[in-house]
């Protein structure tokens, strides 16, 4: 090998970065010691930006036209500004001055989630003073590449999401918590505005000291939940049961029949037989408790019958009539077909018996003239 085979050997030919990590903002090519060849190719990838800085001095003004876009370029004066400043490259190759090349990666970063480290105190229309919490996902891309490099990553020779996650997450809190407090909407209505919430508050980050300030972009900003204390949720939780039982005495109807139908089957598992019937037991006596609870008289949603006015049932002719009221059972001993000794039944007999043994019928026969005397 030559002489100069050997000095060539000492230059790079190829600057290209490949990022393994999805989460490097900005990254510093290592030259190990090596200086860039007059020539050499440039291969920036899609995603990502080159910034060459000279000499470690970084200056927004003096590198503008010092910064690549994808594609693969070669290296001369012509298109690097900076290199016609490094004097030996007049002489072909050796340089006594060092470039460095910062590729920045603008890809979109997704998956970076925010919440509240502390509940935001907030007055609610309906709750008074309430304490709540929240969190969701955010995706942000590097928007203007020399800011971030100049102005936030400097010369440090890896600089990626963690470097700036915390101030990120303190920018995003306090922006979701100003605008929640100008927004005025009531606590159980803002699972109804989360993506206009959401919009909002990516906006007021995109602008002034918000993430424009350290070059980024937010492309997306989700709110994925906004909670009450947990007491609050609680309450809310009981109101809402009470809400759907609503009427107690058909609620405790339901419970019965849903008992008796898991009674009937399992008609051998006699424990779990008595364990439905007491759970049942518990159930309808606590059910009317309430329902006491909730009549301040003490009186039945449903009063009962009037006494005497059951209606009754006769059999006539081997069939069974009914169920009759006091005055169809007047017609029908008008008309001869209910006697003292037809049999009759109401709700609440054993068997049916002779009319003649109610005591509730006799003011129906009673009112009837007897039969003429033969002539």
């Amino acid at each position: 090998m030559g002489i100069f085979d050997k000095i060539m050997g000492q230059f790079i030919d190829v600057i290209e970065f490949m990022d393994e990590s999805q989460s490097t903002l900005v990254h510093r090519f290592d030259r190990q010691g090596n200086e860039i060849k007059n020539g050499a190719q440039l291969i920036v990838r899609e995603s990502q930006v080159a910034i060459f800085v000279k000499e470690g001095k970084l200056s927004k003004d003096d590198m503008k036209g010092d910064s690549f876009q994808s594609g693969r370029y070669e290296l001369t004066t012509n298109n690097l500004p900076i290199l016609s400043t490094l004097y030996a490259w007049k002489h072909g190759f050796n340089s006594p001055f060092k470039a460095e090349v910062y590729f920045v990666n603008t890809k979109t970063f997704t998956g970076n989630k925010w919440g509240t480290k502390n509940p935001i105190m907030l007055r609610d229309p309906e709750f008074g003073v309430v304490r709540l919490r929240a969190f969701g996902t955010y995706a942000f891309r590097v928007s203007d590449p020399l800011k971030l490099v100049f102005d936030m990553a400097g010369t440090n020779s890896h600089f990626d999401i963690e470097n700036l996650e915390e101030q990120l997450r303190s920018l995003i809190v306090s922006e979701f918590t100003d605008a929640l407090g100008e927004a005025k909407i009531a606590a159980l209505d803002l699972a109804a505005n989360y993506k206009e919430f959401g919009d909002k508050i990516r906006s007021f980050l995109n602008e002034g000291e918000g993430f424009k300030q350290y070059g980024l972009e937010i492309t997306k900003f989700i709110i994925e939940n906004i909670s009450l204390p947990p007491e609050v949720e609680q309450a809310m939780d009981k109101r809402s049961q009470m809400n759907v039982l609503g009427n107690l005495d058909q609620y405790t109807k339901f419970q019965t029949a849903n008992a008796m139908e898991q009674a009937a089957k399992n008609p051998g598992d006699s424990g779990g037989a008595m364990g439905a019937g007491l759970g049942m037991g518990v159930g309808i006596g606590m059910a009317q408790q309430m329902s006491n609870a909730f009549n301040p008289q003490g009186q039945s949603v449903a009063p009962p019958p009037i006494p005497g006015s059951e209606p009754f049932y006769i059999a006539v002719g081997g069939k069974q009539l009914g169920p009759l009221s006091q005055d169809q059972l007047k017609s029908y001993v008008t008309q001869g077909q209910l006697t003292k000794d037809t049999l009759v039944w109401k709700q609440g007999m054993a068997n049916w018996i002779k009319a003649s043994e109610v005591s509730e019928l006799s003011s129906i026969f009673g009112a009837v003239p007897p039969p003429l005397p033969p002539s």
